[in-house]
């Protein structure tokens, strides 16, 4: 019996009703079908009394996904995509995004679009767009402590009232440089458009196999945005005596200390979207963040009395 996997947003009751009628449509329809909220891809904060929260990138994978299911659809936000990504990725399975949220950046379809493209999706007629993820690795004395997938970008900063934070950072083979900001994004050409675009970088296609190093505040003239080959890894180590932030993907992280590495590479994990049609990157820039619209005409000029 074939199988599908749904992954919802369990806080929007829009997403908890649809998962339901799309379980109840597809049961009638002989599918079994995977029910499974979000949460199971959120990687949470870590305390101070306890700096590390290490959940290994396998073991979040829900039950009863595997590779013998067809395709998994997501229901939720931007968020709930990401969190997806985080559980589905090591089993491959191809997801087709679901927008009940806001802005919907790296969602395929609508809610109200779904009952007309499912068959479609169902009957196989789509193409797979494979897109880059980062594993992210906190290590302490060569002892990895905590690790996680990423599909936007890692981060990592000052805490609140603390002074600028010092980085040494190794790209590939090539000599390490110092960096002094409040903090550095390292992110992928899906995550170029999201906080590293905020903070001056360049807008990535995805298609194009680089990452992104973009410096948060730097004090320097000379400290900008610096794009490279994606089979490059990267070391970050905090040259600074204070305790800093570790966050993936917006959604939780870690503390790392004076003495820590951060280990970031090319996942062997991808994140496969489903697409109803060719991808059109630009087009999704247009609508979603009004980028290449045309100048609104200047209004005739009216001669005075």
């Amino acid at each position: 019996m074939p199988k599908i996997g749904i992954i919802y947003n369990d806080l929007k009751p829009v997403a908890c009703k649809a998962a339901q009628d799309l379980q109840t449509q597809l049961t009638e329809k002989g599918w079994t079908v995977v029910l499974e909220t979000g949460r199971g891809g959120l990687l949470g904060y870590s305390q101070p009394e306890g700096p590390v929260c290490h959940t290994s990138i396998d073991h979040l994978i829900p039950p009863n996904f595997d590779q013998d299911m067809a395709f998994a659809m997501v229901l939720g936000g931007d968020g709930t995509v990401l969190s997806a990504y985080r559980q589905l990725a090591p089993c491959g399975i191809p997801l087709l995004t679901v927008n009940t949220g806001h802005m919907g950046f790296l969602t395929e379809v609508y809610l109200n679009q779904l009952s007309e493209v499912l068959d479609k999706v169902i009957a196989g007629d789509y193409e797979v767009e494979e897109r880059t993820m980062l594993t992210v690795q906190l290590y302490r004395e060569k002892v990895l402590l905590w690790e996680a997938l990423c599909l936007n970008e890692m981060v990592i900063h000052r805490e609140p009232l603390t002074s600028m934070c010092h980085f040494e950072i190794t790209i590939g083979r090539h000599a390490p440089v110092d960096i002094a900001a409040d903090g550095l994004i390292l992110s992928t050409p899906t995550g170029s458009t999201a906080y590293s675009l905020s903070a001056g970088g360049p807008v990535v296609t995805p298609d194009v196999p680089v990452l992104q190093l973009a410096p948060i505040c730097p004090h320097s003239l000379a400290s900008r945005s610096l794009v490279f080959s994606d089979k490059e890894a990267v070391s970050i180590f905090p040259a600074t005596p204070n305790r800093m932030v570790l966050v993936v993907d917006g959604n939780g992280g870690c503390y790392v200390l004076p003495e820590d590495r951060i280990h970031v590479e090319k996942s062997r994990y991808a994140a496969r979207f489903i697409r109803l049609e060719e991808p059109e990157f630009f087009r999704v820039l247009r609508e979603k963040l009004g980028w290449g619209l045309p100048h609104i005409a200047k209004p005739t000029s009216v001669e005075l009395p």
